[in-house]
């Protein structure tokens, strides 16, 4: 997929809620209940880290969920972008992006996400064809202050903010006009993740999802 195609496809899943769950997958078995609550939720994009050892078979649990649409965080390689596509991985997403990851993405037509922290960054990207990326990490750079001031030179760009973004923080992001929508880890807790508590998972997603924007 080339890179505008790409940033077609991420700009509409970025719209398709205001914030995508970042998770950090340690049981596999416990993929399925987590994504089916976010999905009831309202929060149908999920990003699964490739932190550990369950995250491949997690990803492959969780793009069995109907109405949830899964993708792989944490791509640092060529390698990284082929395990998340053999896993059932609909998009990627990167805290940064190199040149061999980029291709790799495009030769694998994987949609992906790349992040940038500076307005260089940010620019290179978009050199490449990439008009929706990742702002990260969004709170250590600057937080909604550094995205509100790229706006203006920047007006091609939209973000996703991630990475220190809170239930108290993530309405400032929301409300910036190149914000699509934040990632954030605070809807999957560990502790209610651990104990199956699914229902509260729910309730948390829902509440993320009326968050205004």
């Amino acid at each position: 997929m080339i890179p505008h195609q790409a940033s077609d496809f991420t700009e509409a899943l970025c719209r398709r809620a205001p914030v995508i769950p970042v998770l950090v997958i340690e049981d596999a078995a416990r993929a399925r209940p987590l994504a089916e609550a976010l999905v009831a939720g309202g929060l149908p994009v999920l990003e699964v880290t490739l932190r550990t050892e369950a995250a491949l078979d997690a990803i492959a649990e969780m793009a069995r969920v109907e109405g949830g649409l899964v993708g792989a965080g944490t791509l640092l390689t060529p390698a990284d972008v082929e395990a998340a596509q053999g896993a059932g991985a609909r998009f990627g997403v990167s805290p940064g992006a190199t040149p061999a990851l980029l291709d790799a993405a495009r030769a694998g037509d994987l949609p992906l996400l790349p992040g940038a922290a500076t307005a260089t960054e940010a620019m290179a990207l978009l050199e490449k064809g990439y008009t929706v990326q990742k702002f990260f990490p969004a709170e250590a750079s600057g937080g909604a202050k550094a995205l509100a001031a790229l706006a203006s030179p920047l007006p091609r760009i939209r973000f996703c903010p991630t990475g220190g973004v809170t239930p108290e923080n993530a309405a400032e992001y929301l409300a910036l006009p190149n914000v699509l929508c934040v990632g954030g880890s605070w809807v999957a807790p560990s502790d209610k993740v651990a104990a199956g508590d699914w229902a509260a998972i729910t309730a948390l997603a829902a509440e993320a999802a009326r968050l205004p924007r």
